[in-house]
Protein backbone atom coordinates (compact mmCIF):
# COMPACT_ATOMS: atom_id res chain seq x y z
CA UNK A 1 0.00 0.00 0.00
CA UNK A 2 1.25 3.42 -1.18
CA UNK A 3 0.45 6.59 0.50
CA UNK A 4 1.67 9.91 0.42
CA UNK A 5 0.38 12.89 2.43
CA UNK A 6 -1.68 15.39 1.30
CA UNK A 7 -2.72 18.96 2.36
CA UNK A 8 -5.67 20.10 2.03
CA UNK A 9 -6.57 23.62 -0.02
CA UNK A 10 -9.95 23.25 -0.09
CA UNK A 11 -12.67 21.37 2.19
CA UNK A 12 -15.31 19.24 0.98
CA UNK A 13 -18.61 20.78 0.52
CA UNK A 14 -17.25 24.46 0.28
CA UNK A 15 -17.75 26.85 -2.01
CA UNK A 16 -14.40 28.57 -1.68
CA UNK A 17 -11.64 27.86 -3.32
CA UNK A 18 -7.92 28.43 -1.48
CA UNK A 19 -4.96 28.01 -2.80
CA UNK A 20 -1.61 27.55 -0.52
CA UNK A 21 0.67 30.39 -0.94
CA UNK A 22 4.32 29.33 -0.08
CA UNK A 23 5.88 32.71 -0.09
CA UNK A 24 3.99 34.05 2.78
CA UNK A 25 2.92 29.93 3.65
CA UNK A 26 -0.51 31.07 4.61
CA UNK A 27 -3.55 30.05 2.45
CA UNK A 28 -5.91 32.83 0.22
CA UNK A 29 -9.05 33.09 -1.15
CA UNK A 30 -8.49 32.32 -4.86
CA UNK A 31 -12.10 32.48 -5.56
CA UNK A 32 -15.82 31.08 -4.69
CA UNK A 33 -17.65 28.76 -7.00
CA UNK A 34 -21.33 29.46 -8.16
CA UNK A 35 -23.78 29.21 -6.40
CA UNK A 36 -24.90 25.81 -5.76
CA UNK A 37 -21.47 24.43 -6.87
CA UNK A 38 -19.23 23.44 -4.06
CA UNK A 39 -16.01 20.56 -3.83
CA UNK A 40 -17.42 16.66 -3.73
CA UNK A 41 -14.69 16.09 -1.71
CA UNK A 42 -11.27 17.66 0.13
CA UNK A 43 -9.31 19.06 -2.70
CA UNK A 44 -5.71 19.86 -2.20
CA UNK A 45 -2.10 19.25 -2.60
CA UNK A 46 1.05 16.74 -2.60
CA UNK A 47 3.67 18.85 -1.22
CA UNK A 48 7.47 18.18 -2.48
CA UNK A 49 6.27 17.83 -5.81
CA UNK A 50 5.59 19.78 -9.23
CA UNK A 51 3.23 19.47 -12.16
CA UNK A 52 3.45 20.85 -16.09
CA UNK A 53 1.19 23.89 -14.17
CA UNK A 54 3.91 24.70 -12.04
CA UNK A 55 2.07 23.78 -9.17
CA UNK A 56 2.33 20.80 -6.66
CA UNK A 57 0.30 17.80 -7.92
CA UNK A 58 -3.07 17.93 -7.42
CA UNK A 59 -5.15 15.48 -4.77
CA UNK A 60 -8.89 14.73 -4.26
CA UNK A 61 -9.37 12.98 -1.14
CA UNK A 62 -12.59 10.68 -1.06
CA UNK A 63 -13.99 10.24 2.38
CA UNK A 64 -16.76 10.15 4.52
CA UNK A 65 -16.00 13.32 6.55
CA UNK A 66 -14.68 17.06 5.45
CA UNK A 67 -11.64 18.11 6.82
CA UNK A 68 -10.30 21.99 6.88
CA UNK A 69 -8.16 24.58 5.05
CA UNK A 70 -4.41 23.52 5.83
CA UNK A 71 -4.87 19.92 7.45
CA UNK A 72 -2.16 17.59 6.39
CA UNK A 73 -3.89 14.12 5.79
CA UNK A 74 -1.77 10.24 4.89
CA UNK A 75 -3.44 8.91 2.60
CA UNK A 76 -3.59 5.78 -0.12
CA UNK A 77 -3.09 6.43 -3.58
CA UNK A 78 -6.34 4.31 -5.18
CA UNK A 79 -5.47 6.17 -8.85
CA UNK A 80 -5.10 9.22 -10.89
CA UNK A 81 -7.18 11.19 -13.86
CA UNK A 82 -4.81 11.64 -16.70
CA UNK A 83 -6.23 15.46 -17.85
CA UNK A 84 -4.69 18.58 -19.53
CA UNK A 85 -6.24 22.35 -18.89
CA UNK A 86 -6.03 25.19 -20.40
CA UNK A 87 -7.18 28.66 -21.69
CA UNK A 88 -9.46 28.50 -25.18
CA UNK A 89 -7.47 28.55 -28.05
CA UNK A 90 -4.06 27.99 -26.26
CA UNK A 91 -1.91 24.91 -25.68
CA UNK A 92 -3.19 22.93 -23.07
CA UNK A 93 -1.16 21.44 -20.22
CA UNK A 94 -1.03 18.31 -17.79
CA UNK A 95 -2.69 18.49 -15.15
CA UNK A 96 -3.93 15.49 -13.86
CA UNK A 97 -5.71 14.29 -10.39
CA UNK A 98 -4.55 12.19 -8.11
CA UNK A 99 -7.19 10.28 -6.29
CA UNK A 100 -6.81 9.28 -2.44
CA UNK A 101 -8.16 7.95 0.78
CA UNK A 102 -7.02 9.24 3.91
CA UNK A 103 -5.53 5.95 6.09
CA UNK A 104 -8.45 6.26 8.79
CA UNK A 105 -11.24 6.33 6.83
CA UNK A 106 -13.90 3.57 7.40
CA UNK A 107 -16.24 4.10 4.62
CA UNK A 108 -13.61 3.76 2.03
CA UNK A 109 -11.78 1.45 3.63
CA UNK A 110 -12.16 -1.06 0.84
CA UNK A 111 -11.65 0.80 -1.72
CA UNK A 112 -8.29 0.58 -3.65
CA UNK A 113 -9.16 1.36 -7.10
CA UNK A 114 -11.06 4.12 -8.68
CA UNK A 115 -12.88 1.25 -10.71
CA UNK A 116 -14.39 0.80 -7.57
CA UNK A 117 -15.95 3.83 -7.63
CA UNK A 118 -18.39 2.81 -9.97
CA UNK A 119 -18.84 4.24 -13.72
CA UNK A 120 -21.42 7.23 -12.33
CA UNK A 121 -19.47 8.20 -9.72
CA UNK A 122 -16.37 8.57 -11.96
CA UNK A 123 -18.51 10.20 -14.67
CA UNK A 124 -19.44 12.75 -11.81
CA UNK A 125 -16.48 13.96 -10.58
CA UNK A 126 -15.04 14.27 -13.94
CA UNK A 127 -18.02 16.83 -14.88
CA UNK A 128 -17.08 18.41 -11.53
CA UNK A 129 -13.74 19.47 -13.02
CA UNK A 130 -14.99 20.14 -16.38
CA UNK A 131 -17.43 22.56 -15.10
CA UNK A 132 -14.93 23.78 -12.11
CA UNK A 133 -12.68 24.71 -14.95
CA UNK A 134 -15.37 26.40 -17.10
CA UNK A 135 -16.50 28.75 -14.89
CA UNK A 136 -12.43 29.91 -14.22
CA UNK A 137 -12.48 30.12 -18.65
CA UNK A 138 -10.12 26.79 -18.95
CA UNK A 139 -10.95 23.83 -20.72
CA UNK A 140 -10.45 20.44 -19.34
CA UNK A 141 -10.30 17.47 -20.60
CA UNK A 142 -10.18 13.92 -19.31
CA UNK A 143 -7.82 11.66 -21.01
CA UNK A 144 -8.47 8.22 -19.08
CA UNK A 145 -7.65 6.89 -15.46
CA UNK A 146 -4.46 5.15 -14.30
CA UNK A 147 -4.52 2.10 -11.33
CA UNK A 148 -2.78 3.10 -7.92
CA UNK A 149 0.59 1.42 -9.12
CA UNK A 150 0.83 4.20 -12.43
CA UNK A 151 -0.36 6.89 -10.01
CA UNK A 152 2.14 6.48 -7.58
CA UNK A 153 5.16 6.40 -10.31
CA UNK A 154 3.93 9.37 -11.81
CA UNK A 155 4.14 11.09 -8.36
CA UNK A 156 7.73 10.25 -7.68
CA UNK A 157 8.02 11.37 -10.99
CA UNK A 158 6.99 14.75 -9.54
CA UNK A 159 9.16 14.75 -7.03
CA UNK A 160 12.37 14.90 -9.06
Amino acid sequence: MQTIEVVIESPRATQAKYKYDPKQKIFILKRLLPLGMVFPYDFGFIPGTLGEDGDPLDALVLSEFASFTGAHLTCRIIGALKAVQGKEGKKAIRNDRYFCVPAGSITYSTIDTIDQLGKEHHKQIEEFFINYNKVDGKVFSCLGTVDAEKAFKMIRKGKE
